[in-house]
Parts: C-alpha cells; sequence; structure tokens
C-alpha cells in the first residue's frame, strides 16, 4: 500500500507575519489611494494639458481644448508665480530647522523624569489640535491670536514687546549684521507658529528617544560621561533617523500649508484650471525634488542601530 509523503507544514517566520500585519494594517489607506484619489489625479495631469475657454461652435459655452505644454511654459515664465516658489523656499529655509530643532529640544525636555509629565506632553500637543481644519479658521481671523503672535514690533504696524532698532543696536555693538537681525526678529515673530507646528515631530523624537535602550546610558554613566557627551554619543545618534522623518514630515506640511504663499497662489489663481493644474504639478515636483536633496543630505549623518 502505498502512503503519500506529506511534507511538515513550514511555520511562517516572525517577520513574515509581522508584513501581513503592516499590509492589512495598510489596506484601507491603499484602497483609498487607488479607488479615490489615483483617478483624482489621473485627471489633474490630464486637466493640465488643457485650457478651458469659450467654444468656438457653441456660443456662452465652455470648453476643453489640448494645448499641450503651454500651461507648463507659461507657468514658468509668470513673475508672480515664479516670486510666490521663491518666497516658499524662503520660508521653508528659515521654518523647517527651527521647527525640528525646537521639537527635539522639547521631547528631551519632557522625556526627562518630573511631576507632571504627562501634563507637560498634552499641553504641548494641544496646538496640534487647535491648529487645524475649522479651528485654524477662527484662530487666523481671532484678534487674541494677533496679539500673541507680536514679538518684536519691525515697523509695519504691529504691537511687540520690543522695537526692531533696539535689537539691531544690540547686535550691532555685538559685530552682527543686518541679515542676522532680520533672521532673528522672524524667528521671534513666529514663536507662536512653531510651536503650534511642533507637536507631531514632538511626538515622533518622543517615541524615539523612550526606544532608546536603558542599559546603553547605564553604562555610559559607569564610564564616567558627561550629560552633554550622552547626548551628543548616544542620544542623537540613536535618533538620527527620526530627524529624517521629521524633516521630511515638515517640509511636505510647510509646502502644503494653506498659509504657504504658494499654495496661496495656486488657489487664488484657479479661474483658469488648466494652468492651475499645471503649476500644481510643478509644485509637486519641487517638493518632490527638495525632499530627495535633504534626505540625501541627511542619509550621510544617519546612524541605524543592527538589530542582529
Amino acid at each position: 500500500m502505498n502512503k503519500k509523503l506529506t511534507l511538515p507544514r513550514r511555520k511562517s517566520s516572525l517577520d513574515a507575519r509581522r508584513a501581513r500585519s503592516g499590509y492589512l494594517f495598510t489596506l484601507p489607506f491603499i484602497i483609498g489611494i487607488v479607488l479615490v484619489y489615483l483617478p483624482i489625479l489621473i485627471d489633474s495631469v490630464l486637466l493640465s494639458f488643457y485650457k478651458y475657454q469659450g467654444s468656438d461652435t457653441s456660443p456662452g459655452e465652455m470648453e476643453y481644448v489640448f494645448n499641450g505644454l503651454e500651461s507648463y511654459v507659461a507657468a514658468f515664465e509668470t513673475p508672480d508665480f515664479i516670486d510666490a516658489l521663491l518666497g516658499g523656499f524662503q520660508q521653508l529655509l528659515l521654518e523647517v530647522p527651527t521647527i525640528v530643532i525646537f521639537s527635539l529640544f522639547i521631547a528631551v525636555v519632557l522625556n526627562q523624569k518630573m511631576l507632571g509629565r504627562a501634563v507637560f506632553r498634552a499641553i504641548f500637543f494641544v496646538p496640534v489640535i487647535i491648529s487645524t481644519g475649522l479651528i485654524e479658521t477662527i484662530s487666523a481671523s481671532d484678534d487674541m491670536t494677533g496679539m500673541m503672535e507680536g514679538g518684536i514690533n519691525d515697523g509695519t504696524g504691529g504691537e511687540g514687546i520690543m522695537q526692531v532698532e533696539d535689537l539691531e543696536t544690540m547686535f550691532a555693538g555685538m559685530g552682527f549684521g543686518s541679515d542676522i537681525v532680520s533672521m532673528v526678529v522672524g524667528l521671534v515673530n513666529d514663536i507662536y507658529r512653531i510651536i503650534n507646528y511642533s507637536g507631531v515631530q514632538m511626538l515622533i523624537f518622543l517615541a524615539a528617544l523612550q526606544g532608546i535602550s536603558t542599559p546603553i546610558y547605564e553604562a555610559a554613566t559607569i564610564d564616567g560621561a558627561t550629560g552633554w557627551e550622552t547626548f551628543w554619543k548616544i542620544t542623537f545618534p540613536m535618533i538620527s533617523p527620526m530627524i529624517l522623518v521629521n524633516a521630511a514630515y515638515t517640509i511636505i506640511d510647510s509646502f502644503t500649508r494653506s498659509t504657504n504663499v504658494t499654495m496661496q497662489y495656486i488657489t487664488n489663481n484657479i479661474g483658469d484650471v488648466g494652468q492651475a493644474a499645471a503649476m500644481s504639478w510643478i509644485y509637486f515636483l519641487i517638493v518632490i525634488v527638495v525632499i530627495a536633496l535633504v534626505a540625501a543630505i541627511l542619509s550621510s549623518f544617519i546612524f541605524y542601530q543592527r538589530r542582529d
């Protein structure tokens, strides 16, 4: 009597099970992308090659006419659009490093053992909830918000705790130029927005700090390492991958925020649908290039801990 040879069923490894769980967790998002966002993206690309104009055959009606790359060429020939792009980059260069450094500093402070630590963490995350959706619109038109944003009076009519001339005098005595003064004035006046936009980054850094193994710090303490040395030799390298994550997140958040000058320009010029779609895709490609450059630069300084 012949017996069938049955091979033992190989148990799936832990990594394979985790991979399946990850795919299952992201499946609703993938379905939403394919069924909802992907058709919209395809329509947007197609619209960028068409011009919305009056119909030649039916007076009083509008129609889409294929015009190739004319909308893209016209976008680069529009001075206001170029100025909006440059203004967005200028805002990005000042805002992203400030937010990342500030959120890292707050995360390190909130990771210390202290009384009421959970309350302080909640306080720093509340602005993230406040600065979203309808509440953000109400906050933008609120007089109290304008008062909170006032830091240094730069002569434009706003209230401030000190005059920019006083700051120029102080920095001139220290040998700094006017560019440093302008940067400091911008940072101080934007402190309210910086706190608002640092909540998510702070939580990411906080999770990374809590993921560092305690025995590593204990070994450093036994070897006589100071707090400063511990931060730069252990803490900073271990959380460096999250610096790249937060930098990319902050860039995307800064570029796509409703207060971004480029976003405002494209939104205000939505009348010509094809032109607006072309500007949007140019802006999208520029954002991708900026993120790729930042990732390439930061990747050379990132430390990845080996688990094996």
